[in-house]
């Protein structure tokens, strides 16, 4: 009987070419190992929310990260797609990753190939955190209380010298975005304003409008706080030009306590408001001194009328359309342009 022989050799090539055509799958699919982050401390779902809303960049990722999720829920998704679809080219995808990981937002897919940045998949941390920044979002004192802060430090690391700028220029920038969207230019404008008011920038009369960084504004940024700790430990004095916060949050002129029981309808706090930044940007508009102690006798009479029990509309309406009028006459400089802006936004409430 004849035996039956094995062909080793049929058999070695047999393999060659099944460890050939693994060759080619692996560079057509690169192999991807999922690395989970170990576990964080108690509590570790919430890591990262109060950070990551005022991290510009990467809230925006997550974001992002999120609508991918959405295509593709199971999938890894690279943070170089990330920096290409915005133009980030600042940032580097490998620290984004890397980032994302050690606030356990995201797990890592890396790549064997070393020069491949990572790709990232959501953790529960990581959606729990997006719910947070889709609410925080809408947070209208949050956004204020950032823009100004970002846009202070903006401002004192791009000027030299306390040269002027175009104030603009920060909505280009990657850092005017808070929790993951844009800064309008009314909440600039708003920041602006109240960055104008206690004095850690100045407006210049220049055409198109440029603003500068005070000495205060420079002390406030070294002190390394926030424009809020810098305005909640300045001294306050009872002049008219010290501007305190009243019993509704509004920046108002001498009164210190302000109480309003108001059931008539009429929201006094933007008329409030505006008494008060005509007050503290008075000595800046260059008007006459009659012009001046006019513009702020209305101004005075303006709060009076806010803050008295039951606030009259028709008055409201009068002392602030002769305030929008006087700013008006004052030009076209940012203080005055940002005073017109808050009187209209007043009048406007009115018709509401």
């Amino acid at each position: 009987m004849a035996r039956n022989s094995v062909d080793q050799r049929a058999i070695e090539k047999h393999m060659k070419e099944i460890a050939k055509g693994y060759e080619r799958a692996a560079r057509r699919n690169p192999i991807r190992v999922p690395v989970q982050t170990e576990a964080s401390v108690e509590g570790g779902a919430t890591a990262g929310r109060d950070t990551t809303e005022g991290d510009p960049v990467l809230a925006r990722l997550l974001l992002w990260l999120d609508d991918r999720a959405r295509e593709n829920p199971s999938h890894f998704i690279s943070t170089a797609r990330f920096i290409e679809e915005l133009q980030l080219h600042d940032e580097d995808p490998d620290a984004l990753a890397f980032e994302l990981e050690q606030r356990d937002l995201a797990t890592l897919a890396r790549h064997p190939y070393a020069l491949i940045p990572p790709d990232v998949r959501l953790t529960d941390a990581g959606r729990a955190t997006i719910h947070h920044l889709k609410k925080r979002r809408l947070d209208r004192a949050a956004r204020l209380r950032y823009t100004m802060d970002a846009f202070h430090r903006w401002l004192f690391d791009t000027t030299d010298n306390q040269n002027p700028i175009d104030p603009t220029l920060f909505l280009t920038t990657s850092t005017a975005y808070f929790a993951g969207t844009e800064i309008t230019e009314i909440e600039l404008r708003e920041a602006l304003t109240h960055l104008i008011q206690h004095k850690l920038i100045e407006g210049l009369g220049t055409d198109p409008a440029t603003i500068t960084i005070t000495s205060q504004g420079i002390r406030c940024a070294l002190a390394g706080g926030s424009v809020q700790d810098h305005v909640n430990q300045a001294s306050t004095g009872p002049t008219y030009n010290n501007y305190l916060p009243n019993a509704k949050g509004v920046i108002i002129g001498e009164q210190q306590n302000f109480t309003q029981n108001n059931s008539d309808g009429v929201d006094p706090t933007l008329f409030a408001q505006l008494a008060g930044y005509v007050g503290q940007v008075s000595a800046t508009l260059g008007v006459s001194d009659t012009d001046r102690a006019e513009l702020e006798q209305i101004a005075q009479d303006l709060h009076a009328e806010a803050s008295s029990p039951s606030p009259e509309p028709g008055r409201l309406r009068q002392a602030a359309t002769q305030l929008k009028d006087k700013l008006l006459e004052a030009g076209t400089t940012i203080a005055a342009t940002m005073g017109v802006q808050l009187a209209d936004q007043a009048l406007a409430a009115l018709t509401q």
